[in-house]
């Protein structure tokens, strides 16, 4: 045992003195009597005092996050097994999440656990034992979110073409926000806004993580607008350097961003898993700015071409169409040519319908002199005579039965007829009255109707005469 150190049992000693020489006195021995814990204190005493600093590299294993926060894990290697335990604080800072298997450089003291009778290393700090033990973490990580379907191409949402504002988290100070705004003024300067943020580092990716859900909280109403477009943006760096973005709590961020997000983390060859869940993917800062704007003069220049082209079919088409119309107005009439021809079909049409009516009104008053004949009382009563005696010279009926009927139908027939009679316009006429038609044979019954320059026609009981209605209303 070191002479630097305080013996096992120098603690003991002078308090063991007394109650060895009475020892000795009973059984014959010197070797002192302790408790079980003297025997603990003592040892935890030589322990930390011995490895009060030290750094142990290991693999983890059996570890398990208690519900208080603390990780209580082992460190093993081909030969043995130490168990360790890190505090709740402290596991809060670490720059990556412990995982079963992964070998880790762990820096802390050792004390022991005198309710279990073993010793244990309180780790004060972890980190990942070189860069074969990072990207074997990493390689798991990177399938695990991939199952999670956190990579696909049906998650990536579109950029906008022409971003009104521009969201950028990374370092306050540094190379990569100056060559982000200074290729953005150069292409198309618009309005810029910064989250600071630790890009390396204790507790980095948790502030990226914290930036990229702020930006998302914003509302396009709040004095600090939404951006249109993200840029999550750092230099180029070693894998302990850029390993903050490969943390899951960053990348499960950037998947939930309803803010389309441009990653551009190290140079062209670095790759980090934020890489992946990005809706896009820049190789450095500056392609990143390029990615999120176009050139204005660029898109000038394309919009004062695409307004001549324009212009040009405009003016083209118009030609052609005025063209088309000159062709199709040399085969048309003129309006007073239609008008002439409409007016032509009406009176043509007018002539014919008159024409017809006036037949028309000459079969009735053909049928009706006919049925005047047919039902005069003197055929009527002729007829019914006739008929009379031939059914009494047959002796089918007595005499009486048939005249009595004959003569109550003879009168009222002579009824009927001296009512139609005195129904029958021409009867009418027969008084001295007239009747008046228009051009198109129809009756005209009152003075305001017959208008300057009309024929008339006028039917008296011997005949019919035409005239025509001077200035004054008079024919």
């Amino acid at each position: 045992m070191d002479d630097s150190r305080h013996d096992l049992f120098s603690v003991a000693a002078a308090k063991k003195q007394q109650e060895s020489s009475r020892s000795l006195e009973k059984d014959g021995s010197n070797v002192p009597e302790f408790t079980v814990s003297e025997i603990s204190g003592a040892l935890k005493k030589t322990v930390e005092d011995r490895f009060g600093h030290v750094r142990v590299r290991g693999e983890i294993s059996g570890l398990k996050i208690a519900a208080s926060g603390h990780v209580y894990f082992s460190l093993k290697d081909e030969n043995a097994v130490l168990n360790a335990i890190c505090w709740k604080g402290v596991a809060a800072k670490l720059p990556f999440t412990p995982e079963e298997g992964l070998e880790v450089r762990a820096t802390g003291k050792l004390s022991t656990y005198a309710g279990r009778s073993n010793y244990q290393l309180i780790a004060e700090w972890m980190e990942p034992a070189g860069e074969g033990a990072l990207m074997a973490l990493l390689e798991k990580r990177k399938r695990e979110l991939q199952a999670e379907g956190l990579f696909k191409a049906e998650h990536k949402q579109a950029l906008p073409f022409l971003p009104r504002v521009i969201g950028v988290v990374t370092s306050p100070t540094g190379a990569v926000i100056r060559d982000i705004l200074h290729r953005l003024s150069d292409r198309f300067p618009c309005h810029v806004i910064l989250w600071p943020v630790a890009v390396q580092g204790e507790g980095a990716a948790g502030q990226i993580a914290a930036a990229i859900e702020g930006f998302n909280h914003l509302l396009p109403t709040d004095e600090i607008p939404q951006p249109d477009v993200l840029i999550v943006a750092r230099g180029g760096g070693s894998v302990e350097d850029l390993w903050a973005f490969n943390e899951e709590v960053v990348c499960r961020a950037a998947f939930a961003s309803r803010i389309p997000l441009i990653s551009a983390v190290g140079h062209e060859t670095d790759t980090t898993l934020i890489d992946y869940v990005a809706d896009k993917r820049a190789p450095t800062p500056t392609a990143a700015a390029e990615m999120a704007v176009p050139v204005r003069a660029e898109l000038r220049a394309y919009i004062d071409e695409v307004s001549l082209r324009v212009n040009g079919a405009m003016h083209q088409r118009l030609r052609r169409e005025e063209e088309r119309l000159q062709a199709r107005a040399g085969s048309l009439r003129t309006p007073q040519q239609v008008l002439e021809h409409m007016a032509q079909r009406v009176d043509d049409r007018g002539e014919r319908l008159n024409a017809a009516m006036q037949q028309k009104l000459r079969l009735l008053d053909d049928r009706m002199a006919r049925l005047k004949v047919a039902l005069s009382p003197e055929m009527l009563r002729r007829s019914i005579s006739v008929h009379a005696e031939r059914l009494m010279h047959r002796g089918a009926l007595p005499a009486a039965l048939i005249t009595r009927p004959i003569k109550q139908k003879q009168e009222r027939l002579d009824g009927l007829s001296r009512m139609l009679e005195s129904l029958n316009y021409k009867a009418v006429l027969e008084r001295g009255f007239a009747i008046v038609r228009d051009e198109k044979g129809m009756p005209v019954t009152r003075a305001q109707q017959a208008q300057k320059d009309m024929n008339l026609e006028i039917e008296w009981a011997d005949g019919r005469k035409r005239m025509v209605v001077d200035g004054d209303g008079r024919s």
